[in-house]
């Protein structure tokens, strides 16, 4: 049913945008459509909140996360853009300025930019590093002002380049909250001066996250990407859809722990992955998506290079809440961390057991996915992290704790830790320590200064500044703020702890 109030809000809503507005009616148009096929059975362990999707809507007509092949569009240009093979720098940068006001998914902007450095380094020669910097403090704060959500991913490394260098030297100038980007870290590939450079730029502006590339770059075949938060994809592809388990509201509705293993969590997870294939069986058969999108038609994008991604979240609650009787505490006690990894075994196994329409790349398996959370979320941590207040008092600890459950999650997992803001005067020992937590299983993490502007909320970052204004029911540029002002208040995020170095 289409929900006429919800429009009439938007429609003479003072916080929103013009650009907003939009986006937000039609997302209450599409969902005014009923045309997925849904059981009962699904449906109430929606109603109970222990399956969400993520608002994905109704009527699935576009992937939700689109990686595209931009160094075959670097190499052919774009016969539907009108668009040669850019032969200088300020070719280059405009031809992707068009095309990512053309490349689609769930936030209806660009989750994905490409490995930035390796596409700009081979059109830098002949230019000073005066003048090449100039030419990306422009493009970048394009980026910023016109694709307006952090959901916005970009990739440097794990090769030094000319290019990384300089992109680092803008970032921590221009401190913008878009986008979002990540170095694939290698300690063999990756040079400790060029890493340290990234720990530095982190500290100043909240980016780069650090990604452990030997780790991430085994799940796929062919290249992979990073996207939105800290998405693990095939380059290429993306994922037809990212749905969730939310662990903390499946426990509440269990009568004990046995219940939980034996029945709850089977017959949900059964259920998702049918849910997950009527959105994936509707996008490829009825949509006409890959039949009509110039990505497809130009090889930028494959069907068969897209997966399904599988979410969980709330672990952390929902063992919390199983071993309530006892009084344990994910994060804090044994026994607690080995039911975590019980339930993660278990969820392991049976999604493996599931099969996954349209989806070659996989094997046609799901892939899990540590979901970071949603604004709406009280007493649910992201993912499989220790709850805000609960953190262990040793950082070796806690990056231990997070080495336990990375493993379980090709398609994205990570962690955020606010650090000590004398750190910046010795990088080389942030390093150390995720060359130590990389070598223990950790897969992905990312800091900021305590006291900084920009501050990751769940994995996209938001400024603290525009947080304040929008409090003040101001129009902000970003629609991620929306997202984060309460998140950042109701997850109590000002009060994660801080780490010395």
């Amino acid at each position: 049913m289409f929900d006429k109030k919800a429009a009439y809000d938007v429609l003479t809503s003072t916080k929103l945008t013009h650009e907003q507005k939009l986006m937000n009616l039609a997302r209450i148009a599409e969902n005014g459509l009923d045309i997925l096929k849904i059981p009962q059975k699904t449906k109430l362990f929606f109603e109970n909140g222990s399956i969400n999707d993520l608002f994905e809507g109704h009527a699935p007509y576009r992937p939700r996360y689109i990686m595209p092949d931009y160094n075959r569009f670097i190499k052919n240009g774009s016969d539907f853009l009108q668009i040669n093979p850019p032969t200088d720098l300020d070719e280059l940068l405009t031809s992707l300025m068009i095309l990512y006001r053309h490349v689609p998914s769930i936030t209806n902007f660009p989750v994905y930019l490409g490995n930035l450095d390796k596409m700009i380094d081979p059109f830098l020669d002949n230019y000073s590093d005066e003048e090449v910097c100039k030419k990306l403090k422009l493009f970048l704060t394009y980026l910023d002002r016109t694709i307006t959500d952090s959901f916005c991913h970009a990739n440097i490394g794990p090769e030094e380049t000319r290019a990384g260098r300089l992109l680092l030297k803008v970032e921590k100038e221009l401190q913008n909250a878009v986008p979002n980007f990540t170095i694939k870290y290698d300690p063999d590939i990756t040079s400790d001066a060029f890493a340290e450079e990234a720990i530095k730029c982190s500290l100043i502006s909240s980016n780069p996250a650090i990604c452990n590339h030997k780790a991430n770059k085994e799940y796929y075949e062919g290249e992979y990407g990073i996207s939105s938060c800290y998405n693990i994809l095939p380059v290429s592809g993306g994922a037809y859809t990212l749905v969730r388990l939310t662990l903390t509201k499946l426990a509440l509705e269990a009568d004990s722990l046995e219940q939980f293993m034996d029945e709850l969590l089977p017959d949900s997870i059964s259920c998702m992955g049918d849910y997950l294939n009527e959105r994936i069986r509707f996008l490829v058969e009825e949509s006409g998506f890959f039949e009509s999108n110039f990505l497809v038609k130009e090889g930028l994008i494959s069907k068969d290079r897209f997966v399904a991604m599988f979410g969980i979240t709330g672990l952390a609650e929902c063992v919390n809440t199983l071993l309530k009787d006892k009084d344990l505490k994910y994060g804090r006690d044994l026994e607690a961390d080995q039911l975590a990894n019980k339930i993660m075994d278990t969820v392991h196994v049976q999604v493996q057991g599931l099969t996954a329409l349209y989806s070659p790349l996989t094997d046609g398996k799901f892939v899990l996915h540590a979901q970071v959370g949603l604004e709406s979320d009280i007493g649910v941590t992201s993912g499989v992290r220790i709850p805000v207040g609960e953190e262990p008092e040793s950082f070796i600890d806690h990056l231990t704790h997070s080495a336990r459950y990375h493993k379980y999650f090709p398609s994205g997992v990570g962690d955020i830790f606010p650090i000590a803001t004398n750190v910046e005067q010795n990088p080389a020992s942030l390093l150390d320590v995720v060359k130590g937590a990389f070598m223990q299983g950790v897969h992905y993490m990312s800091f900021y200064a305590a006291d900084s502007d920009l501050v990751r909320i769940t994995g996209y970052l938001v400024k603290r500044s525009e947080i304040e204004k929008y409090n003040m029911d101001e129009a902000v540029l970003q629609n991620t703020t929306h997202l984060g002002a309460p998140t950042y208040e109701v997850n109590k995020l000002a009060e994660r702890k801080v780490r010395m170095i």
